[in-house]
């Protein structure tokens, strides 16, 4: 049977009907198409291990937040430790140079009224040896003044260096200006008293000048 070109026509029309278009299936697909497929057992076990990473993570800076506090509190301590030591050596040292600057004024002191006690010692020793009846009143007002003199000097904290004849020569106490043989006297005792000696404390303001026998 001979086909007309109606024909023909009409078989192209179906066939293009029929046909699905290229662009038209590439256009039906999406994105979660696309996408890689997950196995939902295992996404338990990623979240847990996504939590201990994070809790190990905030684990080691609350630890290194206490070490760095540890160490400032530390050094704290130290430098109040050492402040308080060298507050107190300075207390100390402010205190014993306070106690010396006031015997050095004792002493300063002492040295001037100490020619004042050798003037009226001796003035007391002539009266005594001169006429006694012309001298009584002047023994007595001599002795009152030496007596009020050596108050004086007690109220100072100074006291008379012991030099008694017969008692053990010390050279930190007793400066020797003569040396005398005497059997009667042990060795290195002293002998005679020239002048007394004061001190104040520990401090000697003068030596007392003495005689050393043996």
């Amino acid at each position: 049977m001979k086909r007309t070109g109606r024909d023909v026509t009409a078989d192209f029309q179906d066939k293009k009907t029929s046909e699905p278009h290229p662009a038209a299936g590439h256009k039906g697909k999406t994105s979660k198409d696309t996408e890689p497929e997950v196995n939902p057992e295992i996404l338990p076990e990623v979240e847990e291990q996504a939590g201990q990473d994070s809790y190990d993570r905030t684990d080691e800076e609350a630890k290194e937040a206490a070490r760095v506090v540890d160490q400032e509190l530390s050094d704290i301590k130290d430098r109040y430790m050492r402040l308080l030591a060298e507050y107190d050596n300075f207390r100390r040292r402010t205190q014993r140079e306070r106690e010396g600057l006031y015997t050095d004024a004792v002493a300063d002191v002492t040295k001037e009224w100490l020619l004042v006690m050798d003037n009226v010692e001796r003035a007391i020793v002539f009266a005594g040896a001169a006429q006694q009846e012309k001298t009584d009143t002047v023994s007595e007002g001599m002795a009152m003044i030496y007596k009020q003199a050596s108050e004086v000097l007690s109220k100072l904290g100074v006291e008379e260096i012991p030099s008694d004849i017969g008692t053990p020569f010390d050279p930190n106490l007793h400066a020797a200006v003569a040396h005398i043989e005497d059997d009667s006297l042990g060795e290195q005792c002293i002998a005679q008293i020239f002048l007394k000696g004061y001190r104040k404390g520990d401090r000697v303001i003068r030596h007392s000048l003495v005689q050393v026998a043996n």
